[in-house]
C-alpha cells in the first residue's frame, strides 16, 4: 500500500475489522469517485480474515495502518483523524459502498449550506436498495437515539434538511471541529459513539444537514450482528452514557422518568427472554459512571447553545422513535 502525505481536501477513513468481501467492495467504490482530491486511510483493527491481504493494488493516495488488536470503532477513527491531511473527514464503514459522486456531493452540500458543516448521507439497505437504511440519526425525549427512516421505503426519503446527527457509517465532518470536540469517545468502543459526537458538536454550535444527493449502500451490522450480545451490550451502555454526558440539567430531569420507564421495560423483556447482555450493559453503564460525570462537567461548561435550543433539536414525539420515522426538518 502506498503512503500519501500530500495535503488533500478530504480524508476518507475506513475502519476495518474482518470485513471480508465487504471491504473489497467498499474500497472499489472509493477508487472510482468523481471527486479526486482525497486520500483514503484504512485502519485495520487486528483483522484475522485476510481482508486486507485480499485487497488489490491501490492508488498511492490509499494507505493502510495495521493494528495488532481491535481498538474499537471509536479509537480507530480517532487514529485515522490524527493521521489525516484533509480539511474534511469522510467516514465510511467497511460494509458500505459509496455512490460514484458521494464525495463530490458532500462538498457541494457544505458549500451550498455553510452553516451546516456536518453532513448525514442517505443510506440504502445493501441487500434491498428499495428500503432505507437511514437518513440521519435522531434523538428522542426519552433519551434514546434511532436511525431515521430505517426499514422504510425509498419512496419515503425526505428532502434535504436539518437532522440531529450523522450516522458514523457515512458521516462528513470538518476535521478541525472533529478534533476540537475530542473526536469519538473511546470508552464507547463502538455503537452510539456517532450520536454522542453529534450531540457534543451540536452543543458547540455545529449543525448537521441531511442531503439525499449524498448516498451510500450499507449492509448494517454485517460484521457484529444487529442483535448480537456484543451489539446489545454496547448499545444500551453507550445510550445511557450519551444522555448523561450531553443533556443539559433541566432536560435530564425531564428525560429521566421517560428513560427509566423505557429502560425498565427493556430490562423486564430481557429478563423474560434471558438476554443477559442488556442487563450487563446497564450494569456497566452504572459502574463506569464516575468518568462519564467528569466528562459531563467539561462538556456542559463548553456548551454554547441554550437548553431550549437542545430541546428544539430533539424529538418530542415518541411515536417517531417507535416507528423509526425520519426527523429531517426544514433549514432555518
Amino acid at each position: 500500500m502506498g503512503n500519501s502525505f500530500v495535503q488533500v481536501m478530504i480524508s476518507v477513513i475506513v475502519v476495518n475489522y474482518n470485513g471480508g468481501e465487504y471491504l473489497r467492495k467498499c474500497i472499489a467504490s472509493l477508487v472510482v469517485q468523481s471527486f479526486k482530491d482525497f486520500e483514503v486511510i484504512i485502519i485495520d483493527n487486528g483483522s484475522s480474515d485476510g481482508s486486507i491481504e485480499s485487497l488489490p493494488s491501490l492508488p498511492g493516495s490509499f494507505r493502510t495502518v495495521r493494528l495488532d488488536s481491535n481498538l474499537g470503532f471509536a479509537a480507530a477513527n480517532n487514529l485515522g483523524a490524527s493521521l489525516a491531511s484533509g480539511s474534511w473527514l469522510a467516514l465510511l464503514n467497511p460494509d458500505a459502498t459509496a455512490s460514484p459522486r458521494w464525495l463530490e456531493c458532500l462538498l457541494e452540500a457544505v458549500t451550498r449550506r455553510p452553516n451546516y458543516r456536518i453532513v448525514a448521507s442517505a443510506q440504502f439497505k445493501m441487500d434491498c436498495p428499495e428500503k432505507l437504511d437511514g437518513v440521519g440519526d435522531c434523538y428522542s425525549i426519552a433519551g434514546f437515539a434511532w436511525r431515521g427512516g430505517y426499514g422504510h421505503s425509498r419512496a419515503e426519503m425526505p428532502p434535504a434538511g436539518e437532522t440531529f446527527a450523522a450516522c458514523g457509517a457515512s458521516a462528513f465532518y470538518p476535521k478541525e471541529a472533529f478534533l476540537a470536540a475530542g473526536g469519538f469517545d473511546e470508552r464507547f468502543f463502538c455503537y452510539v459513539e456517532d450520536v454522542d459526537l453529534g450531540f457534543r458538536l451540536r452543543l458547540l454550535g455545529e449543525r448537521c444537514q441531511f442531503d439525499p444527493k449524498c448516498w451510500i449502500e450499507h449492509a448494517g451490522s454485517a460484521i457484529a450482528g444487529a442483535e448480537s450480545p456484543f451489539t446489545v451490550f454496547h448499545s444500551i451502555r453507550n445510550t445511557i452514557w450519551t444522555a448523561l454526558k450531553n443533556l443539559p440539567l433541566g432536560l435530564i430531569l425531564f428525560v429521566a422518568p421517560l428513560c427509566f420507564v423505557a429502560t425498565s421495560m427493556l430490562y423486564l423483556k430481557a429478563s423474560k427472554e434471558k438476554r443477559l447482555s442488556l442487563k450487563s450493559g446497564l450494569k456497566a453503564a452504572l459502574v463506569g459512571l464516575g468518568p462519564i460525570l467528569i466528562a459531563r462537567r467539561r462538556i456542559q461548561r463548553q456548551r454554547v447553545i441554550s437548553a431550549a435550543a437542545v430541546a428544539r433539536a430533539i424529538s418530542w414525539n415518541l411515536r417517531m422513535h417507535r416507528r423509526h420515522l425520519p426527523d429531517v426538518r426544514p433549514f432555518t
